[in-house]
């Protein structure tokens, strides 16, 4: 998806969508370390929008601040060792829900790296394409099983029915891009049938 800022109907900062997604992460009604955004953020948000650094991160967390959309305080951990927390404000949460139910939404943006190798597949070996599409039908299993996971996890969750609906999509998805990436090992096998000498 492209991270192109976005203006609130409740609010005035103009922010790109990763600071309404750490926004988003805030909405849920608990006060959030850096580090705990970022938890949150790979158990459900990367199988479908990013995977953010935890630079990303405090840096969207900093601007936030700067808009009045969320707030910070320091914490003491169970540990004894202080932490910083993160809360939406009230004009936060009227602008996460402007933005959420007015801002443009695009088509999603795909960047796929391994189709990009198969059309190039006329500058690699066959056994150099099958590998980069195995390695692709095996990456989506897994994320498929992964977002399972995270959907069941979502399930039990009171406050979580939409993230648990997402995780779901996710798991079609990545279900789907594991089809597909054994549908292209069939297509390479016929290809390389037809090339065959007789």
């Amino acid at each position: 998806m492209v991270n192109s800022p976005a203006r609130s109907r409740a609010g005035s900062a103009t922010l790109p969508a990763t600071a309404w997604a750490v926004l988003g992460m805030l909405s849920f009604g608990e006060e959030l370390t850096g580090y705990e955004i970022r938890k949150w953020a790979e158990h459900i948000l990367r199988f479908f929008y990013w995977s953010p650094a935890m630079s990303q991160i405090y840096a969207e967390l900093k601007r936030l601040e700067k808009a009045g959309y969320a707030t910070s305080r320091t914490d003491v951990a169970g540990d004894g060792r202080p932490r910083r927390v993160y809360a939406i404000t009230p004009e936060g949460r009227d602008a996460l829900a402007g933005w959420a139910s007015g801002a443009p939404i695009g088509p999603p943006v795909l960047k796929h790296g391994p189709a990009l190798r198969v059309w190039l597949g006329h500058l690699a070996g066959p056994e150099r394409l099958r590998q980069v599409v195995t390695e692709q039908r095996d990456r989506a299993r897994r994320l498929a099983e992964e977002a399972e996971h995270s959907r069941e996890v979502a399930a039990t969750g009171p406050g979580w029915e939409h993230a648990e609906l997402v995780a779901r999509w996710a798991v079609r998805y990545h279900a789907a891009e594991r089809d597909l990436a054994e549908r292209m090992l069939a297509d390479l096998d016929e290809l390389a049938a037809r090339r065959a000498p007789k």
